[in-house]
């Protein structure tokens, strides 16, 4: 055999024996694991050099969740150093893989829980992600945070949602602002207001730095059988220069979208016609009956939430620089329950640096809180649902608001013309708007 064959057939072997008995380098690594821990679940999230492949199954006595990752490495430090306040998750560690190349973790659990696993790819400040959303099942905490009184002496409920939150930051400032943290701190401060006010109950849709997925928060607003959503955000543009706040509140397009979605799904409708869905479902016009019901619904939702869209923009303007005037439509999910008024205040642009400055600041942040919860406790001092505290309190203080007279406002409040001017000393039945006028109870 020449030489030249000779040296070839050497380098073909010394690479195969160093492909086989010394295999590349893993293709993927495990950089960092996070931990978000909200009342009724826990977060975790894998954070990835590349896109994961993974298998996973559970094992009990003790419960715990087997995560392998193929191709994967991932040094002891990742795990050393992660602290959490989960009720659910005990402890993340390795064990021994199945193969080599794999990388095994195990999530310990304090208790039983349901584990739902999916990736995520790069997006915002985060690499490629493994998740896995652990859950309780039973009443949520918001559930069993509101009063059971009695039906008819209960509290006016508002739910306050505090946009994105553990692995979405939202928006992020000139100087590294995340929004969701402006947008906890106001809430918590719009909710210790409402919960100030006799007859006013808050409930926090997120209590910590967790994400709530989308669809879920008005499913736990109306848990807490809440007679508003309020979501508190912070508004954000591809340049500085907009500035100024805005409420939003559901669009006739989503609406509509969303009411087709709904009709689909019979057991969500008769939950939210509160057993009306039982009566009519089985009749030869379920669908008619049941599209004009939730009709009906999301028209007086809208309607609610709009005014008090408008009264919160009317406090705004006393404390800071409005965006819009006038409130904004949208199809933003957190908006699109039928059958609970919902709007969503961007409390500032976070992109504009001195606004940002502003949102951070805790006198600011007090002052926005303040003009947010006035202006939802003053509607529902003027409009108290039926069966509440507030209904049952003395007179109703309204504002006259353009296109009002006299005898629409006697209507709306079921009281007589000759009621309102007597508890007003009017002369006439001629009102201004802006003008304060007491409805006196029918």
């Amino acid at each position: 055999m020449p030489r030249t064959n000779n040296i070839l057939l050497k380098y073909i072997v010394f690479f195969l024996f160093f492909t086989v008995v010394f295999p590349a380098e893993a293709a993927n690594t495990l950089n960092s694991v996070r931990i978000w821990a909200a009342p009724d679940s826990t977060r975790v999230v894998f954070d990835l050099a590349t896109k994961p492949q993974y298998d996973s199954f559970t094992l009990k006595n003790p419960e715990r969740l087997v995560i392998d990752l193929s191709d994967t490495r991932g040094a002891k430090s990742v795990l050393e150093k992660l602290s959490h306040n989960s009720k659910l998750v005990k402890r993340i560690r390795f064990s021994s893989p199945p193969a080599k190349g794999t990388l095994r973790l195990v999530v310990d659990l304090n208790q039983p829980a349901k584990a739902n696993m999916f990736s995520l790819p790069p997006t915002g400040p985060y690499g490629d992600r493994l998740v896995v959303d652990f859950e309780l099942g039973g009443t949520s905490s918001i559930a069993r945070e509101v009063d059971n009184r009695a039906a008819d002496d209960r509290d006016v409920v508002i739910a306050v949602d505090a946009g994105h939150g553990g692995d979405d930051p939202g928006s992020i400032g000139p100087s590294g602002t995340y929004e969701k943290m402006v947008a906890l701190q106001i809430a918590n401060r719009v909710a210790a207001k409402l919960n100030t006010v006799p007859g006013i109950k808050a409930v926090r849709i997120r209590a910590g730095d967790y994400f709530v997925e989308l669809n879920r928060r008005s499913e736990l607003a109306r848990e807490a059988k809440a007679d508003l959503l309020v979501s508190i955000h912070a508004d954000a543009f591809t340049s500085p220069q907009p500035r100024g706040s805005s409420v939003w509140v559901l669009s006739n397009r989503r609406a509509n979208s969303e009411m087709g979605r709904l009709l689909e799904q019979s057991e969500k409708v008769s939950d939210l016609l509160g057993g009306v869905g039982e009566i009519v479902q089985n009749t030869d016009n379920e669908q008619y009956l049941m599209r004009t019901l939730i009709d009906m619904s999301m028209d007086n939702s809208r309607s609610t939430g709009y005014r008090v869209a408008s009264n919160i923009l009317s406090d705004l303007g006393k404390v800071t620089r409005l965006h819009k005037k006038n409130p904004e439509y949208a199809s933003l999910a957190v908006l699109k329950a039928p059958d609970i008024p919902s709007l969503l205040v961007e409390t500032g642009f976070i992109s504009n640096p001195s606004e940002e400055k502003l949102l951070k600041s805790p006198t600011h942040q007090e002052q926005l809180a303040t003009a947010i919860a006035q202006g939802i406790r003053q509607y529902f001092e003027s409009y108290p649902p039926e069966g509440t505290l507030l209904a049952k309190r003395g007179n109703i203080k309204h504002k006259v608001a353009s296109g009002e007279s006299l005898s629409i406002i006697a209507q709306r409040y079921q009281v007589s013309v000759a009621a309102i001017k007597k508890a007003n000393n009017l002369k006439s039945d001629v009102v201004r708007i802006g003008q304060q006028l007491i409805i006196p109870r029918a």
